[in-house]
């Protein structure tokens, strides 16, 4: 049991990646369609590359979303209009004239004859406008062809009526004004016209909800085919045209292919092969992670966070596929191969990128013009993309992507109409919106930094400003020191920019390097003003010691400060394993009787595991060495020069740091004349 918990916890960084390897496999195949895939790739305009295509199966000829769309709207606009009759509003209202007219009748001198005539007379011309229907004053433009037809619900039944024949409030009054004005006695007159005005109501109302139910009916029983192909039909000839109804018909053969072998029971092979597809592209970036990038696959948060963008790119890019596909570039994918440039370099960052867009083939329509263009523009996202602590970097950067998404996009289109007319120029918008999104970039990196610990460019131009409170305190207590890593960050600096390194990176890392230093200043010679060297009264051992800890120190200092690892990384490895060779002579001469034991005067190490590393080795070696010379000539500085580094590479320093013979020649001679330029002597001024 005990062997079996040491070989779980040896090998935890292996076993840590294989389940991230198979929670992100198993995430982005649960993102995948849930359907097979066609056989054939095709589009609209483009000739078909492929053998005679007959019909394999009988299937129906599904009908375009913008054919069922406009019968939806056909049906809408034509579908008859439902009132309904409200029959208590005819009752009520007779009722009400019946005791409103009773009312009037025994207050006035009227004969019997008068009052029975005048009742009847107003009943008669109630059931007048009933009988026609007197339609709602807020219903009267709901149509606007008066002669159409519209139906009329009373209780359970439906009768159709002509628009036109119901009565509008206004034809009410005229009716009304006319059937009284008949009437010769001119205060009977005024008396009806202001009872019936008064108490006559609307009886039809326009019924929104039937309407809309029937509507929806209809609707429903919209045939979503228009034709079917039998088995064994020509479908398409090779070298033809894929459009019009050919290219209906193979867009329904997709559909019904494409269904019918998910259904089948073989849907679980389906997911097998997607899970294939995906575990080879994942295991592909893992095996370039280890192949060319071994500092950054030995490093599970690193490797975490290069999975963790895949994923994320992949689940946004669905989300937006599946709620509308219209906006499928409205998604700025170049964002990731900046990200990762930002923290690690341009070659992974394309990498990952294509990667990325390979799997996306299988979410999106039109894979493979998708997919062209996304590479075109992760290409020139890695070309411009460079140095975003400058600002107008990102602008041009992102304009320049912006535009070539624009430009293949044209292609593309004319490619597929044969003209300019058909382009749908709503994607220009969404690549200027694309655009727009990704200087988000800026935001997510600093993000990133906080969350996974990481180092980007923006983040090392801050460090490298000799305001920051670490850099002003070795000013203050170490200035010769400061002065030293000031001269080392120029050379190193030179240095990465000639060989293609993070000149950033190692810039600060230089100006770093010796803030262990800060601790015990007067035991280092740069800052030994007054001439006195405390280690005159040490002895040689203890001498040592306190040189090689001010890398211990710096390392503690560093962390104290929350300096990012990829710093201190640089402060741990500028002596790599070197030893402090004058103390250690020094310490021979003393104890010539006895062995001295050279791990007692070696630094700790590590040595350099990378090309910065390794330049701050050289150049911080190098410009102190310069330092010792009495008369600086340029041959004088090119031995010290070549002895130092040769010294270090005879003590095999750069095993680890994948930096080649010709680029230490190259910073050889940056760092020979940088040297020179600098002890180059001025004219002697006559005095």
């Amino acid at each position: 049991m005990n062997n079996f918990a040491n070989k779980l916890y040896q090998n935890n960084a292996i076993i840590y990646k294989v389940i991230l390897f198979l929670i992100t496999t198993i995430s982005i195949v649960y993102l995948f369609p849930k359907g097979g895939q066609f056989k054939y790739e095709y589009s609209n305009g483009q000739l078909w590359k492929y053998d005679n295509l007959y019909a394999p199966f009988d299937f129906a000829i599904q009908k375009t979303e913008a054919e069922i769309a406009s019968e939806k709207k056909e049906i809408s606009a034509n579908s008859k209009l439902y009132f309904s009759q409200d029959l208590d509003v005819e009752q009520a209202v007779k009722k009400n004239y019946e005791i409103r007219i009773s009312q009037i009748i025994t207050s006035d001198s009227l004969n019997v004859n008068n009052s029975v005539s005048l009742k009847e007379f107003g009943l008669n011309l109630i059931n007048k406008i009933y009988t026609s229907g007197f339609l709602e004053a807020i219903s009267e433009d709901i149509i606007t062809n008066t002669n159409d037809l519209v139906s009329i619900r009373k209780g359970n039944e439906v009768k159709d009526v002509v628009f036109r024949n119901l009565l509008m409030p206004y034809e009410v009054l005229e009716l009304i004004k006319g059937n009284v004005d008949k009437i010769n006695d001119l205060s009977k007159r005024r008396l009806m016209l202001n009872l019936l005005s008064e108490i006559i109501k609307p009886n039809i109302f326009y019924d929104k909800e039937f309407t809309n139910r029937m509507i929806e009916n209809e609707i429903k029983n919209i045939s979503y085919t228009k034709g079917k192909v039998e088995v064994g039909k020509l479908i398409i000839l090779k070298g033809d045209f894929v459009e019009g109804k050919k290219l209906a018909i193979l867009n329904s053969l997709k559909s019904e292919s494409e269904s019918q072998v998910w259904t089948k029971s073989n849907s679980n092979w389906i997911i097998l092969g997607y899970t294939i597809l995906v575990a080879l592209a994942l295991l592909t970036l893992l095996l370039f992670l280890k192949k060319y990038r071994f500092e950054i696959f030995s490093n599970n948060n690193k490797v975490t966070f290069i999975f963790f963008n895949v994923f994320s790119m992949i689940f946004i890019q669905t989300l937006v596929v599946k709620y509308n596909s219209e906006y499928l570039y409205i998604v700025p994918l170049t964002i990731l191969p900046i990200v990762l440039k930002a923290f690690f370099d341009a070659r992974l960052g394309f990498f990952t990128h294509v990667l990325t867009v390979l799997l996306l083939g299988y979410i999106v329509p039109d894979s493979f013009e998708f997919i062209y263009l996304q590479i075109i523009a992760g290409i020139v996202t890695i070309l411009t993309v460079t140095e975003l602590y400058k600002r107008a970097n990102l602008f041009i950067s992102v304009a320049q992507i912006t535009l070539i998404y624009m430009i293949t996009y044209f292609a593309f289109s004319i490619i597929k109409e044969g003209n300019v007319s058909q382009i749908n120029w709503t994607y220009f918008m969404l690549f200027a919106a694309n655009g727009l999104l990704s200087f988000l970039s800026i935001i997510i990196i600093y993000m990133y930094e906080k969350v996974f610990g990481l180092v980007s460019d923006v983040t090392l131009l801050e460090l490298s400003n000799t305001n920051t409170k670490l850099l002003r305190e070795l000013n203050e207590k170490a200035p010769g020191t400061f002065q030293h890593s000031m001269q080392v960050a120029n050379l190193a600096e030179a240095a990465a920019n000639e060989i293609g390194a993070n000149s950033m990176l190692v810039r600060t890392g230089a100006l770093y390097h010796d803030i262990g230093k800060i601790l015990n200043p007067m035991y280092f010679t740069e800052n030994q003003s007054t001439g006195v060297n405390p280690h005159n009264d040490l002895p040689p051992r203890d001498s040592s010691k306190i040189i090689t800890d001010h890398v211990i120190k710096g390392v503690e200092l560093a962390k104290k400060h929350n300096l990012p690892d990829r710093i201190i990384d640089f402060i741990r490895t500028h002596h790599g394993t070197s030893i402090t060779y004058y103390f250690y002579v020094k310490e021979k001469e003393l104890n010539p009787d006895t062995e001295v034991n050279i791990k007692k005067f070696q630094y700790k190490g590590p040595i350099p595991f990378s090309k910065e590393t390794a330049i701050l080795m050289m150049c911080d070696s190098a410009e102190a060495a310069s330092k010792s010379l009495q008369k600086p000539t340029a041959q004088s500085i090119s031995n010290l020069i070549d002895k130092i580094i040769d010294k270090q590479m005879s003590d095999n320093q750069f095993l680890n740091s994948d930096i080649t013979f010709r680029e230490i020649e190259i910073i050889k001679k940056v760092i020979k004349k940088k040297l020179m330029n600098i002890y180059h002597l001025r004219v002697e001024y006559p005095e």
